[in-house]
């Protein structure tokens, strides 16, 4: 497996942007798709993007297209969700996921590492 750690989360005004980074380590990401998801109190995780490993195709849950933005730099084994124009029910903690060789993932259940998570908030 590898092992993933996030960061970037914190406060910010409704409108403001953040940068999320999930670095792995114990293996290349290359030969994984990761994903971003995100769980609110008193809700179940909820997909938020995903970058597939063999052609960097990605894809976005409606709620979030055209706002935010995944990429990854294999040279440095990271991923990154640029997420701008933020909104109040985007608070959540927000998870960084892999999955080894998976072609297309939105069910958490199809990845097989994930990060602690990290707090992101955005205040009305």
């Amino acid at each position: 497996q590898v092992q993933l750690v996030e960061s970037g989360g914190g406060l910010v005004q409704a409108g403001g942007s953040l940068r999320l980074s999930c670095a792995a380590s114990g293996r290349t990401l290359s030969s994984y798709t990761a994903g971003w998801f995100r769980q609110a109190p008193w809700k179940e995780r909820e997909f938020v993007a995903q970058i597939r490993w063999s052609d960097d195709r990605t894809d976005y849950a409606d709620s979030v297209k055209g706002r935010f933005t995944i990429t990854r730099d294999n040279a440095k084994n990271t991923v990154y969700m640029q997420m701008n124009s933020l909104k109040p029910e985007g608070t959540a903690v927000y998870y960084c996921a892999a999955g080894r060789s998976l072609y297309y993932g939105r069910n958490p259940k199809e990845y097989d590492s994930w990060g602690q998570g990290t707090q992101v908030t955005v205040a009305s």
